[in-house]
This record gives C-alpha cells, sequence and structure tokens, in this order.
C-alpha cells in the first residue's frame, strides 16, 4: 500500500518523519524535513510504521539537484550541507529539551571537509556472484556494496586502494587453503592514514608492533594500531582545543584533571601542558580499559614532558579508588553506549566544579545528562559535526556545578 506523507522533520539517524492518517508516526529513509513524498509502507508496529520512498512529489529546495558516488551510511549524501547541519542542531536540541528546558547556547562547529575527511575506514570482504567484493556493509542486508572510490575517506587512502584491493583479493584466492581460509575469517579490513605515516592497513586483528602517529592541538600522539583517535583529523583538532579552553576557563579554581574514558590521554594531556597557561603543572590522572591505549598515553605523557598517572581499568569498576575534589575538572569521553550504569549518579554526588563530557551519540549522552543535572547545570553546549554526509555527530557538554 503506498501513501502520501508530509515531512514533519529529521529523527536521528537521518530518516525522515511523518504521520499516518491515524496519526502513527512513520520513518522514511531518504526524505527529509519539508517535503512531500509517496512512500510504501513495509511494516507496521503498533505506534510507528516503516516505509520505503517511492516518489518525492514535492522536494526540499535543500535537495541537490545531482549527487555524486556514495557508500552505506551517507544518509544526509543528496542534501546540502547547510540543511544538513541544521537537521542535526534540530536533533540535538530535541535531545537536550527533554534534560533541561532552559539550554539556550548552542553552537555548530562544522566540517572544513564534508567529504573525504575520514582518516580510518574498515571495509568487509564477501564473494557474490562468483567474485570478490571489498566495501561497506549496506542495511539492512548486511551485504558488501563493493568500494572502488570512497567519497568518505581521504584521498591517500583513495589513491592506495587499488593496491589494497589487489592485495586483499590475493590473499582470498591464491595461496594455500589455510591461507584463503584465514583471509576468509578475518573479514574486516583497516585502512588508517596520518600525516606522518601515510597509509597503512591490514586484514584481521591490527599487528602488535604497529604504532601511528596522530597530531592534535599542536602535540603530536602516539597511537597503537587498535586505539581510538578522532577520524576527522581538522574537527578533532577544534575539538581538543574547545576541551581546552573549557578547562582553561576554571583552571585557577579546578587545575587539577582527572579523565575518564582517556584513551590515548589527547583531551588530558592537552589541558595539563602550560604551553599556553602559565601555572605549576597540574596533577593529571587518565583511566581506560585498553592496554595497549594506556601504554601509549604513558609514551605520550612522557614525550610531551608531563606527568600523569594512567591507569588500566574500567571506570565503572574502579569507582571506589577514584578520588575527585574540589579542585578536580573531569573530562569523560565514554563509548556509543555512554556512560556506564553506575557511573553518571557517581559523579552527580562529587564535588567538581566543572565536568566536560564529549559525547558521540545524544541519545546516551541525553540519558547520561539527567543524571548529571540533579547537581550540575548545563552551561555550554558545542555540536562537532565530526563525520559530515552520516548522521551521527560529537558533542561537547560543559557542566558547572550547581551552588
Amino acid at each position: 500500500m503506498t501513501v502520501t506523507l508530509k515531512i514533519e522533520k529529521n529523527a536521528y539517524g537521518g530518516d525522515g518523519l511523518g504521520r499516518l492518517g491515524s496519526g502513527r508516526v512513520a520513518f522514511v529513509p531518504g526524505a527529509f524535513a519539508g517535503e512531500t513524498v509517496r512512500v510504501e509502507i513495509c511494516e507496521e508496529k503498533k505506534r510507528y510504521a516503516t516505509t520505503r520512498l517511492v516518489a518525492v512529489e514535492q522536494p526540499s529546495p535543500d535537495r541537490l539537484p545531482s549527487v555524486g558516488p556514495t557508500v552505506p551510511g551517507m544518509v544526509y549524501a543528496p542534501l546540502s550541507y547547510d540543511a544538513e547541519l541544521r537537521l542535526k542542531q534540530d536533533q540535538l536540541e530535541n535531545f537536550l529539551w527533554k534534560v533541561e528546558q532552559s539550554v539556550l547556547s548552542l553552537e555548530v562547529v562544522p566540517s572544513p571537509r564534508p567529504l573525504n575527511y575520514r582518516n580510518k575506514v574498515v571495509y568487509h570482504t564477501e564473494k557474490a556472484d562468483g567474485r570478490w567484493k571489498l566495501g561497506y556493509r549496506s542495511e539492512p542486508s548486511h551485504h558488501v556494496v563493493d568500494v572502488t572510490d570512497d567519497p568518505l575517506a581521504r584521498q591517500a587512502i583513495n589513491d592506495a586502494l587499488p593496491s589494497i584491493r589487489s592485495s586483499v583479493f590475493s590473499l582470498l584466492t591464491q595461496g594455500s587453503r589455510a591461507v584463503r581460509q584465514s583471509a576468509k575469517e578475518a573479514d574486516n579490513v583497516t585502512v588508517r592514514w596520518t600525516a606522518a605515516d601515510g597509509v597503512k592497513w591490514w586484514l584481521g586483528d591490527p599487528p602488535r608492533d604497529l604504532e601511528l602517529h596522530e597530531q592534535t592541538d599542536g602535540r603530536r600522539f602516539r597511537v597503537s594500531a587498535d586505539g581510538f583517535y578522532q577520524v576527522n583529523p581538522e574537527v578533532g583538532d577544534k575539538l581538543a582545543k574547545a576541551v581546552r579552553s573549557a578547562y582553561e576557563e576554571r583552571a585557577d579554581m579546578a587545575p587539577h584533571i582527572l579523565d575518564l574514558y582517556c584513551g590515548v590521554g589527547v583531551f588530558g594531556l592537552c589541558c595539563a601542558s602550560d604551553r599556553d597557561v602559565k601555572r605549576e603543572q597540574p596533577r593529571l590522572a587518565g583511566i581506560e580499559s585498553g592496554r595497549l591505549a594506556v601504554a601509549a598515553a604513558k609514551r605520550n605523557a612522557e614525550a610531551l614532558g608531563i606527568k600523569a598517572n594512567f591507569f588500566c581499568e574500567r571506570v565503572g569498576g574502579s569507582l571506589n579508588r577514584i578520588k575527585i575534589g574540589q579542585q578536580t575538572t573531569v573530562i569523560v569521553d565514554p563509548p556509543r553506549k555512554g556512560l556506564e550504569a553506575n557511573v553518571a549518579p557517581w559523579l552527580a554526588n562529587r564535588p567538581a566544579p566543572r565536568l566536560i563530557y564529549v559525547s558521540c551519540d545524544p541519545a546516551t549522552l541525553a540519558r547520561d545528562l539527567s543524571a548529571l543535572v540533579r547537581t550540575y547545570r548545563i552551561r555550554h553546549v558545542k555540536l562537532f559535526d565530526m563525520f559530515p554526509r552520516t548522521a551521527r555527530f560529537e558533542t561537547l557538554v560543559i557542566l558547572d556545578r550547581r551552588n
């Protein structure tokens, strides 16, 4: 059955949101706010329906007349970049409105590169119709879409892609049966680029001895091959500077730094450096569950001449050993699932005057903020478009303890 819908807005994830005659919500992939579209209803649930876009009867003025090459996940590729930023801002505001309706300051930081920005990509392999493919998995089929030119990846990665594809396909089709079977089971192909190291790639698990070198906020950082680092270097640099600036605003009152989910130590080390602020070096402690990331954080601190203590522990499992005083600034940068269940209420009951939360998922951010705003006030919010043309973005929230 097909119906005509008016798209009210775009939900987080990119789907257009319209309403059926009954008032029930209908999600429409590929449709954008303000458009009138014809859709086929695919599945009806009690509270919503999923649909397939059949035709755009009245397009948004922000819809582009033509779309270049795309890969799975580029939900905003048909839309102007300015419109994409407005949609993401609206989505974040909706999440925050549910938490604290007095949030007034929300700044959007665009990406200098809407395309060809990613310094890391992970491809998958699949054999179909007698030939191997290398590329991203599509939703909902999970079949691999072959990628020969990636509009999201840095140009250096695209330049190396023909050679990478050739090497991977050779591993899958040539040599001993054991080699071919091992390549098939590995499945994922990771490609990384840094200005210092060029392009590196591996099939399956990363080489244990491979270390990469990144630069953020004027500082060089070592990163293990399996370590996390922001995939958009230019926006990552802006984010680190914003975290440091938020710290420096209260550094006289709360000079000491606790960096939770610290990775290789980027945020804490940028804040602790006395390059820009001439004062006694603060105490810095970081906690991260990844052993190789902690080892890299320690080497980064040593290279930067910063005294710091980094611990390889799960944050939620070490709360009874973490000390937070009235002179502590807390930085948290959890994975997409957000803070562990016991961490947000624990932080809400600590005396730190400032909390800096870096989030890659607004839904889990809103969940965690609901616990934190009982004792903290949201002072400022910045949306960093770390992942242009896709549904995702990063958020920086600066919270001050209520008097």
